[in-house]
């Protein structure tokens, strides 16, 4: 019981993070209009939010390792929700860009730290579905919370959408504080670790991956609705209901991934989740001006975003599990490395009105990553015990 209460702690502050960092996807005609920016500045959140939490998310990694656990997520959580406040109630755009970097600063580090801590507290053979599990958050962000996001900021503005995260953020930290057992410490970090890290080829590959993988999807995901809306003339109501599915078949996905790895082995789970991955983009890149087809490609796509992530933080704590802290660390600063390149290069294309191009430069650049799983093959083949 307190393991299960524990890991849906983690799960939610997942759910929290994931609606944080791409909360500005599900309005940026909202939040554009509002702050009288253009489309691509609204843009911009994603990817200035994307570089400073690549740069926390290590960072922070290595100066909280002796912190409680327990502590650490709680305060973490406490100022990612005050974050918000301060972001509904921001009087221009500098100002809500101000306080995103300061909070997605600090919430950098809840991921790898929810997988690391998850890690501590189930057997080792049960680490790399409870790690997805944990990962689920971000499935429900996008399957649940972006849905509800669009419809609050298209129903009453882009500053209650804001509220409602710190709301969540709130409940977030008082049942990490309530559910995680106290006590919980990471192996220390040092300077060799990252040394070490760098010297394994194995988690250079697999951290190649998540920045190619991110770098494809996040051009077609984060601008959604003026894609949706240039291309096939849909509004935000249907940006939602498409974001929903999107997220609802990126949990079953998760889910089900957390269910087949101990069969298919992580190295093949990867395979398959990327190259669901690329059909998707293909789909919608040849069925750009038709709704349906590019619902269909986004819904096919998602099946494996998060999931593909959850493998790959399970991936390298098997490949290393004494550098597990380190390594999951700098793969969350590879999924935002990865999201500031594919919101840059999505920008810069809609800048260009290249919106049909958008979706051939994701699917080959998705394509790329999955020649770089071929790479990791050799070294993948021991499964979980």
């Amino acid at each position: 019981m307190a393991v299960s209460l524990a890991r849906n702690a983690l799960l939610l502050g997942n759910v929290v993070t994931g609606l944080s960092v791409l909360a500005p996807a599900a309005m940026l005609p909202e939040l554009a209009a509002g702050l009288d920016v253009s489309i691509q500045a609204a843009g911009w959140l994603v990817t200035f939010g994307a570089i400073v939490m690549c740069f926390g998310s290590p960072l922070m990694a290595w100066a909280t390792t002796h912190i409680d656990r327990r502590t650490l997520m709680t305060v973490t959580l406490g100022i990612v929700a005050f974050g918000h406040i301060v972001s509904a109630f921001a009087p221009n755009y500098a100002v809500l860009l101000a306080a995103r970097l300061v909070l997605l600063a600090v919430a950098a580090l809840y991921t790898p730290q929810a997988a690391s801590t998850v890690a501590l507290i189930v057997s080792e053979k049960d680490r790399p579905g409870a790690i997805a599990y944990v990962f689920i958050g971000w499935s429900l962000a996008i399957a649940v919370g972006l849905p509800l996001l669009t419809f609050l900021a298209v129903q009453f503005g882009w500053r209650a959408a804001y509220g409602g995260i710190a709301v969540l953020a709130t409940v977030a930290m008082l049942l990490n504080a309530v559910g995680l057992p106290s006590g919980l410490r990471g192996a220390p970090l040092s300077l060799a670790s990252w040394v070490e890290v760098a010297r394994n080829r194995q988690i250079v590959l697999l951290l190649l991956i998540t920045i190619i993988v991110i770098s494809g999807t996040f051009q077609t995901f984060v601008f959604i609705g003026p894609l949706f809306s240039g291309l096939t003339g849909a509004g935000p109501q249907v940006v939602a209901v498409t974001l929903a599915v999107a997220g609802f078949v990126g949990l079953l996905g998760n889910v089900a991934t957390t269910r087949a790895v101990a069969g298919v082995g992580p190295y093949g789970m990867s395979l398959l989740l990327i190259a669901t991955m690329f059909v998707g983009l293909l789909i919608w890149a040849f069925g750009a001006g038709a709704l349906a087809a590019m619902i269909a490609g986004m819904a096919i796509a998602s099946v494996g975003f998060a999931a593909s992530n959850s493998i790959q933080q399970a991936r390298l704590a098997i490949a290393a599990p004494a550098l597990a802290s380190a390594s999951i660390a700098l793969n969350t600063s590879a999924i935002y490395v990865g999201q500031a390149i594919g919101s840059a290069i999505g920008a810069e294309l809609i800048a260009r009105n290249m919106l049909t191009a958008v979706g051939f430069v994701a699917a080959a650049i998705t394509g790329c990553a999955l020649l770089v799983v071929l790479m990791t093959r050799d070294e993948s083949r021991v499964t979980p015990p």
